[in-house]
């Protein structure tokens, strides 16, 4: 498939999926006009898958790291338990302060933002999680990956993203510290043991990977 068909393929897919609630589709126009870097954004087609994994699974702890202007966290929280808390962390104070925006306006009270480094926020973090979505620093992927997996349930999954990398990852050889980085990930989960995983070719690429019970 080239690149015009999945450009529509994926325009096809959104036609098709559960249209973006009020709130969304606000912090997606918003940061596509106000952002420089509005690509980062999960958008309609991935946010939905997430939405819907998260009413699924109904998770009590969700960890998002990677809030940008807050998209991905309002998806995944759509299906948290009663008693549920998704903790969401970002690097920059300026986009915390747009998605602490949104969630204010939803009056959001099952979502703490932390803002600063993500490795050292985590570490101190005394939770057990039911999911995980990643979507930070690509050169620290496998290091939030081990931070993460003692710490999450027997049957969590933890959700990766940008492991296409914009298909530079297909390229030979590989090219670019991010791009290799990334690469390198992929081959780490791919022979590590005690985990399920399927890659898709949803957006730039999203790893799922579900911990097995046994482990």
């Amino acid at each position: 498939m080239d690149a015009l068909d999945y450009h529509l393929a994926h325009q096809y897919a959104e036609r098709y999926s559960s249209p973006e609630d009020a709130l969304l589709a606000e912090v997606a126009a918003y940061t596509a006009a106000h952002h420089p870097k509005a690509h980062m954004l999960s958008g309609h087609l991935q946010g939905a898958f997430l939405a819907m994994m998260s009413r699924l699974i109904r998770p009590r702890r969700v960890l998002d790291i990677g809030t940008f202007t807050g998209y991905s966290a309002l998806c995944l929280a759509t299906g948290l338990s009663n008693d549920g808390l998704l903790h969401t962390v970002e690097l920059r104070e300026e986009d915390a302060a747009v998605a602490r925006g949104f969630f204010e306006k939803k009056d959001v009270k099952n979502i703490i933002l932390h803002v600063g480094e993500a490795l050292d926020i985590v570490g101190r973090l005394d939770e057990t999680w039911d999911m995980v979505f990643v979507d930070a620093d690509k050169v620290s992927y496998r290091r939030y990956f081990e931070l993460v997996m003692p710490r999450l349930r027997p049957g969590g999954v933890i959700f990766v993203d940008n492991v296409l990398f914009y298909g530079q990852v297909l390229a030979e050889p590989v090219r670019g510290k991010n791009a290799k980085a990334i690469q390198e990930f992929n081959d780490f989960v791919r022979d590590y043991p005690g985990i399920e995983r399927v890659l898709l070719p949803l957006r730039d690429g999203l790893f799922l990977i579900r911990k097995e019970e046994h482990s």
